[in-house]
């Protein structure tokens, strides 16, 4: 008896506990999640899509005093998603004499749509007028003509042409030299060799190289990164 009683108090405690366990698996609690993902990708500044201009700027042989050499037509595009402020620099130099007798000028254009021919040989034109003069106010602001083209031309002045690094624009917050996205400017250098220059020029080789470099038009951007 003893023992049956043993045998059926441990089967009892057995259950119970069993019961216990099941009833703590049966609890729940009210519960709610959210997520969200995101991706941003950083936008992408290029002129040119960074690829130097294959167009030379320009070339020519027998160069004489009183000739004005026309530059080819350097396209500059803003390829990126973002606006851009330009610098664009001109460094020339002469092997054999000096820059004074040299004169420089340019003509510009901006536009979204590829302006007509006629755009292009008129500001030749105009080019050649300006060099042709003989005072110092030669410069030239032409508002923007039917087809949406600004254009903008001068001299450059003496001092600058003589230092051997010119920059077009004021390289910053400049109305002309800011570049949108989808935008063009195009612009012509023109060189003419004053008629007063002598015998030392014979044979020399005028070189010039034009770089361009872009940034943000956001506060406090800069040229380059150091």
């Amino acid at each position: 008896m003893k023992k049956t009683k043993k045998m059926l108090l441990g089967t009892a405690l057995a259950g119970t506990l069993v019961v216990v366990s099941a009833g703590f698996g049966t609890y729940s609690w009210f519960t709610s999640e959210t997520n969200a993902l995101g991706d941003m990708k950083s936008g992408v500044l290029a002129i040119n899509d960074g690829i130097d201009i294959d167009t030379p700027i320009f070339s020519g042989t027998k160069f004489t005093p009183s000739q004005l050499q026309y530059g080819e037509w350097l396209s500059l595009s803003n390829t990126g998603d973002l606006d851009t402020y330009l610098k664009a620099t001109y460094k020339h130099s002469v092997d054999k004499a000096s820059l004074g007798a040299y004169e420089v000028g340019y003509m510009a254009m901006k536009y979204t749509k590829t302006p007509g021919q006629d755009v292009y040989e008129d500001s030749k034109i105009k080019l050649a007028n300006l060099l042709k003069g003989t005072t110092n106010e030669r410069s030239l602001s032409i508002p923007s003509n039917s087809d949406g083209v600004e254009i903008v031309g001068n001299v450059v002045s003496q001092e600058a042409v003589d230092s051997g690094e010119i920059i077009f624009g004021k390289g910053e917050k400049d109305s002309f030299w800011q570049l949108d996205e989808g935008q063009y400017i195009d612009i012509m250098i023109g060189i003419k060799l004053d008629e007063s220059a002598g015998n030392e020029y014979q044979g020399a080789t005028y070189s010039a190289a034009f770089n361009v470099i872009a940034k943000q038009t956001d506060e406090g951007a800069k040229y380059e990164n150091k």
